[in-house]
């Protein structure tokens, strides 16, 4: 019901906007089904989103996830959601701002999980892949990689493995490669 007053005091804005002489600038099926998919929201406890240029830019999102199990328990991981106007029939793109020690995301920051590539369907939604990111934290995947060598760490060292993760949470190297602190 709520709704549906949203809509008419929209409706109403528009025609105030109309006969002042002002432009109004319609929302694309994306941004109307983004924003239906914000309102529904039901974040993780371990979950945190923020629209760092304001509301009036639902497309450009961040989420903070702050595993409370696993390897990661402690860390804190920024990723960045850029929402195309064709949602929901493509993906939104997500990109780690994190440097991470992850089989499933890699040093750039790209992150390996099937529903943002070949899986992505438009029933699935933000809150889908919210827990995806979950997940990856979770229960790693060391079947389907972007860092091969963290995958292949976790596979035939799961002890050295969480090794490795502590010591890039904790800001230091793995191999050759520099992780800033994120505990």
């Amino acid at each position: 019901m709520i709704n549906l007053f949203k809509i008419k005091g929209q409706k109403r804005e528009e025609a105030a906007a109309n006969a002042a002489g002002r432009a109004v600038k319609k929302q694309s099926p994306g941004e109307l089904r983004l924003q239906k998919d914000i309102s529904e929201l039901n974040l993780p406890n371990t979950t945190k989103i923020s629209f760092p240029n304001g509301k009036d830019d639902l497309m450009n999102f961040e989420i903070t996830v702050k595993p409370d199990e696993g390897y990661y328990l402690g860390g804190t991981f920024l990723f960045t959601f850029h929402v195309s106007p064709s949602y929901p029939h493509e993906p939104p793109k997500v990109k780690c701002k994190t440097k991470v020690y992850h089989p499933n995301i890699d040093l750039e920051g790209n992150v390996c999980l099937n529903i943002l590539r070949e899986d992505w369907k438009p029933v699935l939604n933000i809150n889908t892949v919210i827990y995806g990111l979950n997940l990856l934290f979770s229960q790693p995947n060391d079947e389907d990689p972007l860092n091969h060598e963290a995958a292949a760490v976790l596979r035939d060292n799961p002890r050295l493995f969480e090794t490795n993760v502590r010591r890039a949470m904790s800001g230091g190297y793995v191999g050759q490669v520099y992780f800033p602190r994120c505990v």
